[in-house]
């Protein structure tokens, strides 16, 4: 097949292969953990010897086993689909992808960053570039790709990937049959993360008896919330030889993945949502260049958590780059729970003088803030003009009562809608619009953050209100989606592209003009759980289970997606709460970022007691939860709703000298919960539990006995 290795690069513990196809030019990657080399066996050329070909009277040499996969995957207007009935269900395979051929490849260092360039070219002058980066130290590869035109004509963009991860698996001399399973992301309000296995074959991917016929599992979402229905997440996993590979894709509008299956070998791809899936149709002219958005890959020998540990953690470098005061994970109180939509001066200052002292940093007013007398405060939004009723005195004497208190003060917006109430609903110049008519969805219309008009505006209802009262902190909510994209020139889907671009401009703004601003992302939950969201903020509100069974559930979930210093959990404390009640709610908020809510200062004395010890445990394993590394242990949970059963996360703090343990028991009779530990002495440092639960070390185990039914625990423990 004149198939040859064109280069090897090693990236820590971690290889990449570029695999070149010397007559057509077609150049691929495939990577593998690196210790594991020696393992990659050389693959069958052809399907010939199988028993469906043995009557054949042709040459069954050309039934192929494995072709290279593209590197990039793109297609073009008037581009002929390939063949292998995709068309409609693929993109990939074009005529253009066909055409493109490897010009050179250059490794380019700056300090502890490596790049490898792959330059690709095709005969109408279009050049692609695809870049892999990585950083000393980093356990996964940033990847992306650029395409300019260097022809005199314009081209029309359908489809461009950001990565595409093929050759898969290298550990098979075959199609691997029963081994390889594909990981994914599900997602809904209030139940984010739930993971879905499958096999390839009950994804009906498993290949045709001639290797005929392109296979593709398309999957994604449409508008402006990026975790609705999936994560922007892949894996693939070889349980033959334990090996995982996954991507991530960093972006907050339309998106797919594809797992795609040609002959013997599986590739996972990604990028913004294409023609077919997310109306997207760009136009470039000559001399103009497009970039895809970033995805993040990696690989490891070991399980799902593994893989998901090595992704999250190149959200780190971000994550270091918000204000001082996060560095500590300070807790936050968030009063939404408390008023339900009503703040007002009295009340929070009621909530600051009971906080007042506590390890409680930040003091958040939610929505409500703003409005008319008469009018709905849902649908006055966009204005930002504070309720006189609720504020006589302004804001700012409110947020210095806060700060005086010892307290930071935060307030909600969602400055990226407006009602239908509000005069700045009535700003249809700068309002998206689809097909000549403003974008409606539910109560909400969006502004337009193309337009220069817009930023303006925002800069001062939303930058200079919070400069001039002393804010803190800002929540940023998102409560609705643009649906499939906005007029413009190219593209509803282009369209689209350009406001989350704009959207992205907005939020570097505000981290421009208040620089120790601590920036909240927040939408309706965890609809926005995409790492570049998350990098431009300091946390994220990891859903809105606010007050259900399912809270410590969805936050061992999304701990596989985002890095638990940013997953802000919440603890709804009422004084009706049984003591069972009040430290299975406390015992969840360990799993992530602590974030109380509630009556707090109506609470018995006993209820304040499980609060302050919860929070004098919570600053001991703070670190421990900013740096580790979590593993799940549980029976799957099937109803969220109506849970059975038990989990227990364990996180092992990077240094190695303390574990964090957090199970929740559900409906269910068993006796104890096992916790497995890493290998050494242990000894318990502190616990929030009921007096009935017992955590006692055994065998390398804690073993957790007396935990009722939908009662919790939260452990820290250090090295002996």
């Amino acid at each position: 097949m004149n198939i040859k290795i064109h280069s090897v690069h090693k990236f820590g513990d971690m290889a990449v292969q570029y695999l070149l196809e010397e007559e057509s030019r077609q150049i691929g990657m495939c990577m593998f953990p690196a210790e594991l080399a020696d393992r990659c066996p050389v693959r069958r050329e052809t399907l010939a010897g199988a028993p469906e070909l043995s009557h054949m009277t042709m040459d069954t040499s050309r039934f192929r086993a494995w072709v290279v996969d593209p590197l990039i995957h793109v297609s073009l207007e008037g581009d002929r689909a390939g063949s292998g009935w995709g068309s409609g269900m693929t993109m990939r395979r074009s005529s253009t992808t066909a055409s493109l051929k490897f010009k050179g490849q250059e490794t380019i260092r700056h300090g502890s960053a490596h790049r490898v360039l792959t330059t690709l070219v095709t005969d109408g002058g279009l050049e692609f570039r695809h870049t892999l980066e990585w950083q000393e130290g980093d356990q996964g590869l940033r990847v992306w790709a650029e395409v300019s035109n260097g022809g005199e004509n314009d081209v029309v963009l359908h489809l461009v990937t950001s990565f595409d991860l093929g050759h898969l698996t290298p550990f098979a001399v075959n199609d691997a049959p029963g081994r390889l399973r594909v990981h994914r992301f599900r997602s809904y309000w209030s139940s984010e993360g739930r993971h879905e296995v499958r096999s390839m074959e009950d994804l009906h991917l498993e290949p045709s008896w001639a290797g005929f016929g392109m296979q593709s599992e398309r999957f994604g979402q449409v508008g402006s919330m990026p975790v609705r229905m999936w994560f922007p997440f892949v894996a693939l996993e070889d349980t033959g030889v334990g090996v995982l590979w996954g991507a991530q894709l960093a972006w907050s509008g339309s998106w797919q993945m594809e797992i795609s299956r040609l002959h013997d070998t599986v590739s996972l791809s990604g990028g913004l949502a294409d023609r077919e899936m997310g109306c997207w149709r760009k136009r470039l002219g000559p001399d103009e260049t497009f970039t895809t958005p970033v995805a993040t890959m990696s690989c490891v020998q070991g399980d799902i958590d593994d893989l998901c540990y090595r992704l999250t953690s190149m959200q780190h470098a971000d994550a270091d780059m918000h204000p001082a005061p996060e560095h500590d994970l300070p807790i936050i109180f968030n009063e939404w729970c408390t008023s339900w939509g009503d703040p007002t001066h009295d009340n929070l200052v009621q909530i600051a003088d009971y906080l007042k002292g506590s390890k409680i940093r930040y003091l958040v007013i939610d929505a409500g803030w703003y409005g008319k007398p008469g009018t709905d405060w849902g649908d006055a939004r966009g204005d930002w003009i504070p309720a006189e009723e609720r504020f006589p005195h302004g804001l700012k004497a409110t947020c210095d009562a806060i700060r005086e208190r010892g307290l930071v003060p935060g307030l909600w917006f969602e400055l990226e809608t407006m009602g239908i109430d509000s005069k700045a609903g009535e700003r249809a110049d700068l309002q998206l619009k689809r097909d000549g008519a403003v974008v409606w969805s539910g109560g909400r219309r969006f502004w337009d953050f193309r337009k220069e008009g817009v930023h303006a505006y925002l800069e001062e209802r939303v930058i200079d209100l919070l400069d001039e009262c002393g804010f803190g902190y800002i929540k940023v909510d998102y409560n609705e989606s643009i649906g499939l994209g906005a007029d413009g020139e190219d593209s509803l889907g282009e369209g689209l592209r350009q406001c989350i671009e704009g959207t992205y401009r907005f939020f570097r703004r505000l981290r421009e003009r208040l620089p120790e601003l601590v920036i909240e992302n927040c939408s309706s939950g965890g609809h926005r759980l995409e790492p570049a969201m998350i990098g431009l903020t300091a946390m994220s509100s990891f859903s809105d289970a606010h007050e259900s069974w399912n809270i410590p559930i969805v936050g061992a979930n999304v701990q596989r997606l985002i890095l638990p210093r940013q997953s802000q959990m919440w603890a709804v404390l009422h004084p009706s709460d049984s003591e069972r009640r009040t430290v299975y709610t406390l015992a969840a908020t360990f799993l992530g970022r602590m974030c109380l809510s509630g009556e707090i200062w109506e609470l018995s004395n006993e209820q304040k007691g499980w609060a302050r010890r919860a929070q004098d445990l919570y600053e001991e394993s703070a670190e421990t939860i900013k740096y580790g590394m979590s593993r799940r242990y549980g029976p799957p949970v099937i109803s969220y709703r109506y849970p059975k059963g038990w989990q227990a996360v364990v996180r092992e703090g990077i240094t190695g000298k303390k574990i964090l343990v957090v199970a929740h028991r559900f409906e269910d009779d068993a006796d104890s919960i096992p916790c497995p530990l890493p290998k050494g002495a242990w000894k318990v440092a502190g616990s929030l539990s009921e007096e009935s639960t017992k955590a006692t070390l055994a065998d390398g185990t804690l073993q957790i006995t007396g935990l009722e039914s939908f009662a919790g625990i939260a452990v820290l423990l250090e090295r002996a």
